[in-house]
């Protein structure tokens, strides 16, 4: 049986201090109608503007999740969210007005147990509406620098995380939570943020910990723990990421089903792997209405035939922005005989020329008299190619436009096999008379 959306039953309320504007702010929590999702009110300006939590409203991730909206001119935000939203996530409640009088939460002691406990106290009652869930179809990753971030598709959520920090009462922690509400509450909930005593000044010359404290984080000195309350867990300070993470993950608008593997995320990235999660929602809300395009749609469209037709269909088309192209690759193309006889590998130069092809496409679908129009490409450049790509693979080719400018065209272009990039090229082409 489907379970169902959740709400608070009744209002409650806290103030406190928040951790980075210094700001005293009182929190409320109100139930809100199905369907309405999570959303941010700022009580205290004219007209109390809402801000969904959603992630197309985050501006902000400098040690800590910000959303905020245009409101007539003006960039209205909330700061340091995420304490709030992981609370939020692990009692699966689904719609909730949060009402603020100021533009950050209490920090409270620097973990998620102030807002659970409250929540908690309101207590939580179904809805009638189905509660979504995003089941991940495939792995969705990002890197950068010595950051990764890994979300592979599975029948439950798991969060599994390593820290590694360059001082030594720190170092290396690692941890993985099948994550419920449960879990959360005896496990994940009391786990506080923290910093480097080293690093206290550069913060506050940023503008930043202004209402920080012994009494909010875990600070760690050269010597040791410079709270008098000693950690919460043996290893809190991963915890603590967990807990960050999975109200940064909330930002999708739903629960997922997936196993999120991180090393040494923070917000930015946090924020950044969930934009590619909503990337594949987004693609797959549009494919449940059919392919956007066929192969004779693109025969009729590309001068291409048998045997250089290299794209099989177009499932995604933002005019004049972006495209996503399918390539099924067979034993029974012609150039496995000779490419190799004894290892079939799609050769690489012909991954460039189906990444072409899927631009072309997208570009001469924006102009008129498409018939009338060829392609003709100036140059590729940054060709990487990552694995090789075999027989039983599905290319899936995705390219955005860089600019188009008297008719010369500009393109970014991946070309990936379950996820995984296997190939990468920028491209330059003109738009000639045929």
């Amino acid at each position: 049986m489907a379970k169902l959306q959740k709400t608070i039953v009744g209002e409650v309320s806290f103030s406190g201090v928040g951790v980075h504007t210094g700001n005293v702010t009182k929190i409320t929590f109100k139930p809100a109608p199905a369907d309405s999702g999570i959303k941010f009110i700022r009580s205290d300006l004219p007209q109390a503007p809402e801000i969904p939590a959603l992630i197309d409203y985050v501006v902000e991730t400098a040690r800590g999740t910000t959303l905020g909206r245009d409101v007539d001119g003006q960039l209205v935000k909330v700061h340091t969210v995420e304490h709030v939203l992981a609370a939020v996530a692990s009692l699966e409640i689904d719609n909730l007005r949060v009402e603020m009088d100021n533009n950050e939460p209490p920090i409270g002691d620097g973990s998620s147990r102030p807002f659970l406990d409250i929540l908690k106290k309101a207590g939580t009652v179904e809805q009638d509406a189905p509660r979504k869930y995003f089941e991940l179809p495939r792995m969705v990753s990002i890197a950068d620098d010595e950051v990764q971030l890994v979300a592979n598709p599975a029948k439950d959520f798991r969060i599994s995380f390593t820290i590694d920090f360059d001082h030594h009462l720190l170092r290396s922690q690692y941890a993985s939570f099948a994550i419920d509400g449960e879990v959360f509450d005896k496990e994940l909930a009391d786990a506080r943020t923290f910093c480097l005593a080293r690093d206290v000044e550069m913060l506050r010359s940023q503008g930043l910990i202004k209402g920080g404290s012994l009494d909010s984080a875990v600070v760690i000195g050269e010597q040791g723990i410079e709270n008098k309350e000693p950690l919460r867990y043996p290893d809190e300070f991963v915890r603590h990421k967990i807990l960050d993470l999975l109200g940064d993950l909330t930002l999708l608008g739903m629960p997922i089903k997936g196993h999120v593997i991180s090393i040494k995320s923070g917000h930015r990235s946090n924020v950044k792997l969930v934009r590619e999660i909503k990337k594949v929602y987004d693609e797959m809300e549009r494919q449940k209405k059919g392919p956007v395009f066929d192969i004779n749609a693109i025969a009729g469209m590309l001068p291409h035939r048998y045997p250089f037709l290299m794209v099989d269909r177009i499932i995604d088309l933002e005019e004049g922005k972006r495209v996503v192209g399918i390539k099924n690759v067979t034993i029974n193309e012609p150039f496995f005989p000779g490419h190799f006889p004894d290892r079939p590998v799609f050769p690489g130069v012909l991954i460039v020329e189906a990444l072409a092809q899927t631009g072309a496409f997208m570009i001469l679908h924006s102009v008129e008299n498409y018939h009338q129009k060829l392609l003709y490409f100036a140059a590729i450049d940054k060709v990487r190619f990552r694995k090789p790509v075999v027989p039983g693979d599905q290319l899936r080719f995705e390219l955005k436009m860089v600019s188009f400018k008297r008719g010369i065209c500009k393109m970014e272009g991946q070309a990936m096999v379950d996820g995984q990039v296997v190939c990468e090229a920028e491209m330059t082409a003109a738009i000639v008379d045929r």
